[in-house]
């Protein structure tokens, strides 16, 4: 098996019922292959269609010379999009989105995105296009991959995010990506600011430790709501090239390293990734 689960690239050749897709098209390319009718797929909850395969994990991906896919996880394209950035937005970019609409994110509410990597730095984005009301990102990074200031504030401790939630006045809608951070602030927030209430958190990223909260402080005092997001969905997609293609997300900011297809140079990433190396958060093969 060939690994590489964001695919952008030209078609090499289309099967004979294929519509609307001809060779030479661009196109980024859904990752979740599914059957498309069991309960699940006709719900619009393909991520859990019990014979889905992600390519990349359980078959060929992006690394390999040549893949076969279905049509239907064939988006095209828009010219003024490059191929690097289309496959970003097939999963970093996808997702954020997706944790946000999970979210119930409202025009006029804030958001704090926690864990500015490729999906963070997508979600500080996207967060405006559901018209919040404003942006905090909390990350250890000194400078995050050229965010600019107008975009997102900086912080870096839970007493900063309950002061600017006291300052703000409005609920928060949290797209999640550090398990043990989303615990802490909630924590702090929670016992120590009387309005910090009815809040939403999404969890999106991996841990390594259990998530452990307090019942009350965290959960039933405040009538706060905690949420998984698993993926994302194809019928998301198109908005997110749209909006790509728009400039309103501009995954050149997510997007920090390209490498050549070359297994040592391959290996090095994916070895600096292992290490939490600063400089590389999403690596693109061309």
């Amino acid at each position: 098996m060939t690994l590489g689960h964001e695919v952008a690239a030209s078609l090499k050749a289309v099967g004979d019922a294929v519509s609307g897709l001809a060779p030479g098209n661009r196109v980024c390319l859904h990752y979740n292959i599914t059957c498309g009718s069991c309960p699940s797929c006709a719900s619009g909850n393909e991520q859990f269609c019990p014979t889905g395969l992600m390519i990349g994990h359980y078959t060929d991906g992006g690394f390999a010379e040549l893949i076969v896919i279905p049509a239907r996880n064939a988006l095209r394209l828009p010219e003024n999009i490059p191929f690097e950035q289309g496959a970003t937005l097939m999963c970093a970019s996808a997702t954020a989105y997706h944790a946000l609409r999970k979210s119930h994110l409202a025009a006029g509410e804030s958001v704090a995105i926690i864990g500015v990597g490729g999906l963070g730095m997508s979600a500080v984005q996207l967060a405006r296009s559901f018209g919040a009301l404003d942006v905090l990102r909390w990350t250890s990074a000194k400078k995050v991959c050229g965010l600019r200031k107008a975009t997102a504030r900086y912080r870096s401790t839970p007493d900063q995010v309950t002061r600017w939630q006291r300052s703000s006045g409005a609920p928060v809608a949290g797209a999640w990506t550090c398990q043990w951070r989303c615990s802490a602030v909630q924590r702090r927030c929670s016992r120590r600011s009387a309005v910090f209430h009815r809040w939403t958190a999404v969890i999106v990223g991996i841990g390594n430790e259990p998530l452990v909260l307090d019942t009350y402080h965290e959960i039933l005092g405040g009538e706060a709501s905690l949420i998984g997001s698993n993926d994302h969905l194809l019928s998301e997609l198109p908005t997110v090239i749209e909006l790509a293609r728009r400039g309103i997300l501009d995954t050149t900011r997510v997007v920090t390293r390209t490498i050549p297809l070359d297994a040592a140079a391959i290996n090095a990433a994916i070895d600096g990734l292992e290490r939490n190396d600063p400089g590389i958060r999403t690596v693109v093969v061309p």
